[in-house]
C-alpha cells in the first residue's frame, strides 16, 4: 500500500486535534479582534464628533459677534461713521473671544476700521482709514489692554480698499453673514478664516460690512491633544481638498512661486499615512461625503482603520477625517495568538504519539485483510480458505470481494468466449503502437494470416495504401478517433484486396487513458460488386428506356408521316399524268410537279433511314437467373416505395433459368413497379402494398406484379400509345413493355383485382423449353 492506514490514523488524530484548538484559537481571535476593532471605529467616530464640536464652539462666537456688531451699527447704535467709536466697539469685542485675531468694518465710501492683535509695540494695534472727499489718510494706532493709546503713527503709503476684498463683495452680494475659504492671514502668517455680515441701509442696499478674523491654529492644536490609539491623528479638508488643521502645524503651509503662502492640498500633504488615507476621496471626487463613512486601507505593509465624517454646515463645508493603525488595538491579541498556536501544536504532537499506538492497534486487522486480498488477487491463495478473525466490517467486505472476484471471473469468461466464437471477424489494438494484441479465428479467415502472424504486426500492414490515416490506429497519423465506422480495403496474404466494413471503439481506464481498440471486421466484398453490378442494371435500364422511348416515338412519327407523303406523291404523279392528256403542256408545271414527286419520295427515304438509326436494339438473348434480377430491381425502387410509405414483397417459386434480354426484362419489371408504387401512392387506404410473383408454367415462367392501389381507370385503353393518365406523361411506358416481352417470346396483359387494385402478368422463355 502506498500510504499506511495507521499512519494516517495517527496523522489524522493529530491533525483533528490540532485543527479543534486552532478553531478555537482564531474564534476567539476573530471574535475579540473584531470587537476591539469596533471599538476602534466607534473611538475614531467620537474623535470626529467631538472634533465637530469643538469646531463649531470654536467658530460659533464669531457670528454672534459680527451679527451683533452689525446690528448696532444698522440701528445706529454705534455710528458706524465715527472711527473712534466703531474702534471702541470692536476693541471691546476683540477682547471678548481670544479666538478672534482682528474685528474691523468697512463703508461704501472705502472708509475702514480694523482691530487685530499685535505683537508690538503694544497688544493690540488699530489701522484707521479716513474718507473726507478726495482726501484719504490712514492712521495705525497701537493700544493697550486698557485701551491707552501707547503709539499713534500714519501709513501714507498704505492704498488699502476694503470694497475690493472678496469678504466684502460677497457679503453686499448676498445680503447675509457670509464665511471665506480658510487662507493663511498676510500679517501673522497664521491659517485662518473671515467671517462678514452686511450693515444695511434700510432701502435694500449696505452702508458697509463688518467682519471677524479668526486664527484656526488652536484647532490643530485641540487635534494634537486627542489621543487616538498609540499613533492615530486626526485632520480637517477644506472642500477643495485643502488641509486646514493638523497636530503638525508646520505641514500646513507651503509658498508659492510669487513668496504668498496657502495651504497644502491633500494629494501633496507631507504626512504620507494621512495622503494614503484620505487621497482617494479627493481623487473620486466624492469628498466631502454625505454620511460618516468607515473604511480600512494599507501602507507599507501596516492595516489602519480611519474614519470621514460629513461636513460641519454649508458655510463651513469642513470634513473630519482619522486614522489609526489596526495594531494600537490588537497588539496584545495578536501575541496572544501566538502564543495559543504554540499551545495547539504541543497538545497536537501529544496526542498523535498516543493516536499512533491506537492506531496500530486498531490497524493489524486490516493490514492482514490487505495481504490476504494481495495473495488471492495474485492467485497465490484460494479464496475459499477460511479468514482470520477480524472485524465484522472486514467479514463482509471479505464477502462482496469475493463476490466481484468470482464475477469479474465469469464477465473475462464469457467475454473470452464471444471474442472467439463471434461470426465477425474482432481484434484488440494497442492504442500507442497499432499492434494486434489478440484476434480470433474469424479475423485471421478474413485476412489470411495465422494468429501468431498477426501480433507481430500493425493494422496499417493490413490496410491498403490509400487508407484513410486515422484507419490505421498507429498514433503516428495523428489523434486516434474514439469510434470508427467505416468501409475500407485491405489486402489478405495472397496480396488480393477485399472489401471490408470497419467497427472499432477506443476503450479508456477511469483515469481517462486509451487502453486498446476494439475492432470488428466483416468481409464486404461480395457486397460491393453487387452493389456495383445493380448500379451498371441502373445505367442500361435507363439508356435502354430513353432509346425504346425514342425508337418508339420515331416508329410512330415514320407511320404518321409516311401516308401524306404517299399522297402528295401519288397526287403529283396523277397531276403529270393529266398534263400528259392536256394540249400545250407547260414545260414550268412539269417541272414543278416533277420536283414535287421526288422530294415527297426523298422525305419519306429520310423518315426510313431516321427510324432505322434509332429504332431499338433487341440485343441479345441469353440465360441468367430471373430471382437475382427481381430483388435487384426492388433495391432500385425501394426509395420511391418508401417515399409514399409502401412495402415491396416477393413470393418466388423455385425458379429455373429463363432466355431472354436481362436488361430489356429488367426495364419492364422497373416500369411496372414504378407504376404501381404510383398506384398504391395515390390511395386513401392504410395498407399500401406491392406484390411481385414468379412461377413456372409449362415451358415458361409467369410473372405477376400486383398493387393495392385504385385500379386500372374503365377508359384507358392500356397498350396504346400516347394515351396516359399520368400530367407528365407520354403514354409510352406499357406500349414499350409489351413490345420488350413480345420480342422475348411472351405477352404482356392486365387483370383487374378484387375489390381493387390492380395485375399486370407477363411471360418469359424458360431455359430447355
Amino acid at each position: 500500500m502506498r500510504n499506511s492506514l495507521g499512519a494516517l490514523l495517527a496523522i489524522g488524530l493529530a491533525g483533528l486535534q490540532f485543527l479543534a484548538v486552532l478553531a478555537v484559537v482564531f474564534s476567539s481571535y476573530v471574535t475579540s479582534e473584531r470587537a476591539l476593532l469596533d471599538h476602534a471605529r466607534d473611538l475614531l467616530s467620537d474623535v470626529g464628533t467631538n472634533t465637530i464640536e469643538h469646531s463649531r464652539g470654536f467658530l460659533g462666537p464669531a457670528r454672534g459677534a459680527a451679527e451683533l456688531s452689525a446690528r448696532l451699527a444698522q440701528d445706529r447704535v454705534i455710528a458706524s461713521d465715527v472711527p473712534e467709536l466703531l474702534e471702541q466697539l470692536l476693541f471691546q469685542q476683540l477682547q471678548l473671544a481670544p479666538q478672534f485675531a482682528g474685528v474691523f468694518h468697512g463703508s461704501e465710501d472705502g472708509g475702514f476700521v480694523y482691530v487685530m492683535r499685535s505683537d508690538g509695540p503694544g497688544p493690540f494695534r488699530t489701522k484707521i482709514i479716513r474718507i473726507d472727499g478726495d482726501q484719504r489718510t490712514t492712521e495705525l494706532i497701537w493700544r493697550n489692554n486698557d485701551f491707552s493709546v501707547v503709539e499713534r503713527r500714519m501709513d501714507p503709503e498704505d492704498v488699502y480698499d476694503p470694497r475690493t476684498r472678496p469678504w466684502y463683495i460677497r457679503a453686499r452680494d448676498q445680503m447675509t453673514t457670509i464665511w471665506t475659504d480658510p487662507y493663511i492671514f498676510f500679517s501673522s502668517q497664521q491659517p485662518g478664516i473671515t467671517l462678514a455680515s452686511p450693515v444695511r441701509d434700510g432701502a435694500g442696499g449696505v452702508r458697509g460690512i463688518v467682519g471677524v478674523d479668526i486664527e484656526i491654529s488652536d484647532i490643530s492644536d485641540f487635534l494634537a491633544r486627542l489621543r487616538i490609539g498609540s499613533t492615530g491623528k486626526a485632520l480637517i479638508i477644506h472642500e477643495n481638498g485643502d488641509v486646514i488643521a493638523h497636530p503638525d502645524k508646520s505641514l500646513l503651509k507651503t509658498k508659492d512661486q510669487d513668496g504668498t503662502l496657502r495651504f497644502v492640498d491633500i494629494q501633496n500633504f507631507p504626512d504620507p499615512i494621512a495622503r494614503a488615507a484620505f487621497r482617494q476621496f479627493s481623487e473620486m471626487q466624492v469628498m466631502p461625503v454625505e454620511e460618516e463613512t468607515l473604511w480600512q486601507f494599507a501602507y507599507e505593509g501596516e492595516t489602519y482603520v480611519s474614519v470621514v465624517m460629513p461636513p460641519i454646515s454649508a458655510k463651513l463645508p469642513w470634513t473630519i477625517a482619522a486614522y489609526a493603525p489596526e495594531s494600537d488595538f490588537t497588539q496584545v491579541i495578536k501575541q496572544n495568538r501566538r502564543t495559543n498556536i504554540w499551545i495547539a501544536a504541543l497538545v497536537a504532537a501529544v496526542t498523535g504519539i498516543f493516536g499512533l499506538v491506537l492506531a496500530n492497534y486498531i490497524y493489524k486487522p486490516v493490514r492482514a485483510f490487505a495481504v490476504r486480498s494481495a495473495l488471492i488477487s495474485q492467485g497465490e491463495l484460494d479464496p475459499s480458505e477460511p479468514l482470520p478473525k477480524t472485524y465484522q466490517e472486514l467479514e463482509n467486505a471479505n464477502e462482496t470481494l469475493m463476490q466481484q472476484i468470482a464475477a469479474r471471473r465469469d464477465t473475462e469468461l464469457e467475454y473470452g468466449r464471444t471474442f472467439a466464437l463471434s461470426s465477425r471477424g474482432m481484434a484488440q489494438i494497442d492504442a500507442d503502437s497499432g499492434r494486434f494484441l489478440r484476434v480470433n479465428d474469424k479475423f485471421c479467415s478474413i485476412t489470411g494470416y495465422s494468429e501468431e502472424a498477426l501480433k507481430s504486426m500493425t493494422f496499417s500492414d493490413l490496410a491498403h495504401p490509400d487508407a484513410a490515416p486515422a484507419m490505421l490506429f498507429d498514433g503516428t497519423h495523428g489523434d486516434i478517433p474514439r469510434e470508427i465506422n467505416h468501409e475500407m480495403r485491405c489486402r489478405r496474404s495472397s496480396g488480393e484486396v477485399i472489401w471490408t466494413s470497419v467497427n472499432a471503439i477506443m476503450i479508456f481506464n477511469q483515469k481517462g487513458k486509451p487502453l486498446h481498440v476494439v475492432l470488428t471486421l466483416d468481409d464486404i466484398t461480395q457486397a460491393k460488386k453487387t452493389e456495383e453490378q445493380i448500379a451498371e442494371l441502373s445505367k442500361d435500364l435507363s439508356n435502354l428506356s430513353r432509346d425504346n422511348t425514342m425508337g418508339q416515338m420515331a416508329a410512330g412519327l415514320a407511320h404518321e408521316l409516311n401516308q401524306p407523303l404517299t399522297a402528295i406523291a401519288q397526287n403529283a404523279d396523277s397531276a403529270l399524268y393529266a398534263l400528259d392528256q392536256m394540249a400545250g403542256e407547260s414545260t414550268e408545271v412539269r417541272e414543278i410537279l416533277d420536283e414535287i414527286a421526288a422530294q415527297s419520295l426523298r422525305a419519306g427515304e429520310i423518315i426510313k433511314a431516321l427510324r432505322s438509326f434509332i429504332r431499338r436494339d433487341d440485343g441479345g438473348r441469353s440465360e441468367f437467373d430471373l430471382a437475382e434480377l427481381v430483388e435487384q430491381t426492388k433495391r432500385l425502387v425501394t426509395a420511391e416505395a418508401r417515399a409514399v410509405g409502401a412495402s415491396i414483397d416477393s413470393e418466388l417459386d423455385d425458379l429455373p433459368m429463363v432466355v431472354a434480354n436481362r436488361i430489356q426484362v429488367a426495364q419492364v419489371l422497373v416500369n411496372l413497379l414504378r407504376n404501381a408504387i404510383e398506384s398504391v401512392g395515390e390511395a386513401i387506404r392504410a395498407e399500401r402494398r406491392v406484390m411481385v410473383r414468379a412461377r413456372r408454367e409449362d415451358g415458361t415462367v409467369l410473372v405477376s406484379v400486383i398493387d393495392t392501389g385504385p385500379g386500372v381507370d374503365p377508359g384507358i385503353t392500356l397498350f396504346s400509345q400516347y394515351e396516359t393518365t399520368k400530367p407528365g406523361g407520354m403514354g409510352l411506358g406499357l406500349s414499350i413493355c409489351q413490345s420488350i416481352v413480345e420480342a422475348n417470346g411472351g405477352r404482356l396483359w392486365h387483370e383487374p383485382v378484387e375489390p381493387h387494385g390492380a395485375c399486370f402478368h407477363f411471360t418469359l422463355t424458360a431455359s430447355g423449353a
